[in-house]
């Protein structure tokens, strides 16, 4: 993640002081490895297998030193290394007669506990046992499900399904699902302490684009920030705006921008946090449309707006220094764009398939 270092890097190149140290970009490639990227170079480095399978998901720790990667083929979480770029824990939690099935989540601070939203099979003599979905505490030394609390049946959709976005408070007593409402949960009890109505700004057209593996190029300790989307009291018009949420008081503000589109991304902002980026999509098939929208975090206003050619399926993401957005997934190349003109500047070849698992980027 960026370092205050990394944002006063950022800040004294904007002015020629010092050139931008280029990142190393992480991604999940098929069928069972991360690709590792260098912005630099615009080139592939290196590869790391993942023997627990296909990474879905890839989660940095709030320390920047650690990525969670969550695999389908064996309901796995394989840990790397940052610093190295090395896998330095692994293990499946399927066994012989049971299998799980989870997709992304987040750790606590220390590092010991992953939280999740989870399904547990049992293998009988003639059947699977298909149990409720749980939301599920899995022991990170000890490699395996420690603890586990059905889903009330409010939270089985607005709990986010298995796509929602994650995060644990800073103290580690909360832990946030981001789905169709904001969902609290007690970490100690597994008990929703509180619900908010608010949703985040994404749909079918667009792939889990903005929360959990997705580039995070600017975080303030203790705070969440990103789109939403909310409806107001009368006659409940979809508007979409800007939420801060405290991750320890579980308060949060909310600035309306305008009304809703048809499908969002999730925030990008610049190192400095004053602009920042999403995509927008309306329509469907041969009459979707895709735009860029740039806005001022100051005045919480769009500025600029600029189509791109749709994907049927991708990821949006942006470099460190905040100088190129990214256009990516389900494909074998990275489109960039200028983060300023908002234009095509070029396209990056991976030379493998891509998954649904996103970007992190690391100094």
């Amino acid at each position: 993640m960026p370092t205050f270092r990394t944002i006063i890097a950022a800040g004294l190149a904007a002015c020629g002081a010092i050139p931008a140290a280029a990142a190393t970009l992480f991604m999940g490639s098929y069928p069972d490895q991360l690709l590792i990227f260098d912005e630099g170079k615009a080139a592939v480095t290196g590869k790391l297998k993942l023997d627990t399978g296909l990474p879905t998901s890839m989660v940095l720790s709030d320390d920047g030193k650690r990525i969670y990667v969550s695999t389908i083929t064996t309901s796995g979480i394989e840990v790397i290394d940052t610093a190295t770029r090395r896998v330095v824990s692994k293990f499946s939690l399927n066994d012989g007669t049971t299998r799980y099935r989870f997709w992304g989540g987040a750790a606590d601070p220390a590092g010991r506990y992953f939280y999740t939203m989870l399904t547990k099979f049992e293998k009988a003599a003639d059947r699977y046992i298909v149990g409720k979905p749980s939301w599920g505490v899995i022991d990170l030394k000890l490699q395996k499900v420690v603890r586990s609390a059905e889903l009330d049946r409010e939270d089985e959709r607005s709990g986010g399904g298995w796509r929602a976005a994650y995060k644990v408070s800073p103290d580690g007593r909360f832990l946030y699902a981001f789905g169709e409402k904001v969902v609290i949960i007690d970490t100690a009890t597994l008990k929703v302490v509180d619900r908010i109505d608010l949703a985040k700004p994404e749909g079918t057209g667009l792939e889990n684009v903005g929360f959990g593996g997705a580039i995070d190029t600017i975080r303030t300790p203790g705070q969440f920030v990103s789109l939403f989307n909310a409806s107001d009291p009368y006659i409940h018009n979809k508007m979409f705006g800007i939420a801060r949420f405290d991750l320890n008081s579980r308060q949060f503000d909310f600035t309306p921008v305008g009304p809703a589109p048809d499908n969002m991304a999730g925030l990008q902002m610049t190192p400095d946090g004053k602009q920042a980026y999403t995509v927008v999509t309306n329509g469907k098939l041969g009459n979707k449309r895709c735009e860029f929208w740039h806005m001022d975090m100051a005045t919480s206003s769009i500025v600029d707006k600029a189509e791109f050619p749709c994907r049927s399926r991708f990821r949006f993401g942006m470099s460190m220094d905040g100088a190129k957005l990214y256009i990516y997934g389900a494909s074998y190349d990275i489109e960039v764009y200028d983060a300023k003109t908002l234009k095509l500047e070029s396209t990056w070849d991976l030379g493998n398939d891509t998954t649904g698992a996103g970007m992190v980027a690391v100094e």
